[in-house]
């Protein structure tokens, strides 16, 4: 018998079978809200303070309003008791999707979140580096602007969607989102990375990346080691030039890219910088 999965919703456990959202939710209707995923690994979130801070900023951004009954103690409570229910505790990936009550497009009831979590069985090789280096070009058909939404993991995901369904098209293993300037902003579901000449880049956040927590943690991790990362414009042609390519975010923490284009690659910086973040 398949083991049944729980969710919780503003601070009660569903069965997965239990719908309990609403066909006038603001997230279906507009992309109203925004999401976090976190890492599990027994019991502890990792990179805990990051993934809070990022969730507080994107309440302010996107015009929360946080009453007393949350905290992120509870928070952090309410996530690893779904995760030992749902018996991910060993290791899990956590998706929080936060979202406003239902109403019309101007007609907001109340600007509190609510707050959906669940829970998903993790592999043991996603805390290893990938054996086989990725496969990725640049998604041509849409590009990402560049304004104060667009550093936030938005419920608006269209453009990763598609751009991640034209990957798989192509048989590709991801895809990279250029910006409205051309140049490199994220891939669907990490940060870029480049080393060229023992220099490390990454787009800048004005280019218009998420603000990936495993990002924050890479720069913060190597600048201890006296190691600078260059936050800077990156374009499709700087892949191409690159000696190494990398993705990261909160749940693989760095995968090494094999291919972009025409171009190899392979990985001995990028295993180093890899093991620092042991």
């Amino acid at each position: 018998m398949s083991h049944l999965n729980y969710y919780n919703l503003d601070g009660k456990m569903f069965l997965e079978s239990e719908n309990n959202i609403s066909v006038n939710n603001r997230s279906f209707r507009y992309g109203d809200g925004f999401f976090e995923t976190m890492k599990l690994v027994d019991g502890v979130i990792q990179l805990k303070e990051l993934h809070f801070e990022r969730i507080t900023n994107s309440f302010k951004t996107l015009g929360f309003i946080v009453g007393k009954h949350f905290s992120c103690e509870n928070l952090e409570k309410e996530i690893i008791e779904l995760a030992k229910k749902n018996q991910h505790h060993h290791l899990g990936r956590i998706r929080i999707t936060f979202y406003r009550e239902d109403a019309g497009l101007y007609e907001v009831k109340n600007f509190h979140p609510h707050i959906l979590i669940q829970s998903f069985q993790l592999s043991d090789t996603v805390n290893e580096l990938n054996e086989n280096g990725l496969v990725i070009d640049v998604y041509p058909t849409a590009k990402k602007s560049c304004d104060v939404f667009s550093n936030i993991k938005s419920n608006n995901y269209l453009q990763y969607a598609m751009a991640a369904l034209w990957a798989k098209e192509n048989k590709l293993n991801d895809a990279l989102l250029l910006n409205t300037s051309n140049c490199i902003a994220d891939s669907t579901i990490a940060n870029v990375f480049i080393i060229k000449n023992g220099e490390i880049k990454t787009p800048a956040l004005g280019e218009g990346c998420v603000n990936g927590v495993m990002r924050k943690n890479i720069i913060e991790t190597l600048k201890q080691k006296n190691i600078a990362v260059i936050e800077t414009s990156i374009n499709a042609e700087d892949i191409a030039d690159a000696d190494e390519v990398f993705l990261t975010n909160a749940i693989k923490g760095i995968v090494w890219v094999r291919q972009f284009g025409n171009n190899q690659y392979a990985n001995f910086e990028t295993r180093k910088i890899y093991n620092l973040l042991k």
